[in-house]
Parts: C-alpha cells; sequence; structure tokens
C-alpha cells in the first residue's frame, strides 16, 4: 500500500503524454517541467514523477537526487503506461520500481547491501529483488525528489552545499521532509556522505525518525573512487547496525 506524496502528478502526466517518442533529455528539460531555478547558482529543478510514497516500508534507501537518466526512465514509463490506461498510483510505483538507481549505480548498491547480509535478513537471494518482487519492503527516495542540474549537468550533492543554498534547502523540506514523515521508523540506508548530513539535520528537527540510520554507506556511483575502501571501513559496524534492526 502506497500514498501519492505530492498532488502535482495529474498536471504533469498530461504534459508527459502529450509528448513525441522519443523521450530524448533535450525534450524533457523544457520550460514546462521545470519547477525552480537559480541563475546566479547555475541551478534548475525539473519536475520528476517519483511521487509514490510507500507508507509501509521497512527500509528506507535515500540518494541525493534523480539524474537525467533516471528520469528519463521515469518520464518513458508515465508515457508508456498512461497510454496504456494504468491508474496513477501503479503508475507512479512502477516509476518507482524502473527508474530508481537505475544502470551501474543499482548493481553497486545491490553488491554492497548484500554483503551486508540485508537479504538474508529479508530472507531473499539478493537485495536486487527490492526493486522487484520484494518492492513493497522498500521506498526508494532522494532527499532532492526532482531532478536538479548544476551547470546543465547532474547535481552531485557537494558543490553548492544544500544547507547553503536556499533553493536547495527549500526544495528538501516542502517535498522530501515533508512527505517521509508517514515513514514509521523504517532502516534508512542514505548513498554517501551527501544525503547522510542532509538526513542528520532532518532527525535534529524531528522531520524524520533517524534512530536507525545505518552511517558509513557510501555512494554507490561507478565514479565514486572511494567506495570500496569507505565501504570497508564502515562495513562492520553497519552489519551490527542492520542485525540491531532486525532483532
Amino acid at each position: 500500500m502506497g500514498i501519492v506524496g505530492s498532488s502535482m502528478f495529474s498536471t504533469y502526466k498530461k504534459r508527459i503524454l502529450s509528448l513525441q517518442a522519443p523521450l530524448v533529455p533535450e525534450n524533457l528539460r523544457k520550460p514546462e517541467f521545470q519547477l525552480d531555478n537559480d541563475d546566479a547558482r547555475k541551478l534548475e529543478i525539473y519536475y520528476t514523477p517519483f511521487d509514490y510514497i510507500n507508507s509501509e516500508a521497512k527500509i528506507l534507501i535515500a540518494g541525493i537526487t534523480p539524474g537525467m537518466h533516471q528520469m528519463q526512465i521515469a518520464f518513458q514509463t508515465v508515457w508508456e503506461l498512461g497510454n496504456e490506461g494504468w491508474a496513477d498510483e501503479a503508475i507512479l510505483h512502477e516509476v518507482k520500481k524502473r527508474a530508481s538507481f537505475e544502470g551501474p549505480m543499482r548493481r553497486n548498491l545491490v553488491a554492497m547491501l548484500d554483503e551486508l547480509g540485508l537479504a538474508d535478513w529479508l530472507g531473499m537471494n539478493t537485495s536486487m529483488d527490492l526493486f522487484g518482487e520484494a518492492n513493497h519492503l522498500v521506498h526508494t527516495a532522494s532527499v532532492l525528489p526532482h531532478a536538479v542540474f548544476f551547470n546543465g549537468k547532474n547535481y552531485n550533492g557537494s558543490r553548492p552545499d544544500i544547507w547553503k543554498t536556499d533553493l536547495l534547502q527549500r526544495h528538501v523540506s516542502t517535498y522530501f521532509a515533508k512527505d517521509h514523515r508517514v515513514l514509521r521508523s523504517p532502516l534508512i540506508i542514505p548513498l554517501g556522505v551527501n544525503v547522510q548530513k542532509v538526513l542528520v539535520e532532518l532527525g535534529k528537527k524531528g522531520f524524520l525518525d533517524t534512530e536507525h540510520l545505518l552511517h558509513g554507506f557510501p555512494h554507490p556511483s561507478g565514479s565514486n573512487g572511494h567506495r570500496h575502501r569507505q565501504f570497508a571501513e564502515n562495513r562492520d559496524q553497519m552489519k551490527r547496525k542492520i542485525g540491531m534492526f532486525f532483532n
């Protein structure tokens, strides 16, 4: 069971369905999909249909923001299923399954989760099932739920600093913090130090229950050259934290 976190989908669904195939990036980063911008900081934010909230999830996996690849898959899913007559909630649930952390990043993420024994605790062969038949156990999200681009490229969470940028801080509070209050003390897996910082701050402000926040999990991007070292350094304490959550 899930809920639709924002009321924007009905408006943007019509715009997505009006697009002509193929849904290439230059057709997605258009004024009709732009939510916000800060020209001085070279920031642009575009609507991305990740509105579905799995309010019953045991696990929250949080990234920084969807990149263009994930945005493109999300739009394509809405376009295909919307034209097939699927209900809105079903479309948005399928968007999360198909687009969340899709690509090499998802494979790297699953490999680390399996090494930490998460699949064993959940009674699965592999954590990849969280993106398939066991999707009801997980909620995937980004602290900046709509695609952010810095200087025309995917925003990586480092520059500019989220908490020193009014636009980004407002989007964290308006979308992620508000929508995720419905989660009930999940195991929280932050993808990288920048996400972890945001979640810790939201915990201090009372927006999110961070009792079961997994500290030290590296960002699974292939471009993160430090991820293997960071994972090795934090593996044992993360395994203990996961064990404490399930025991």
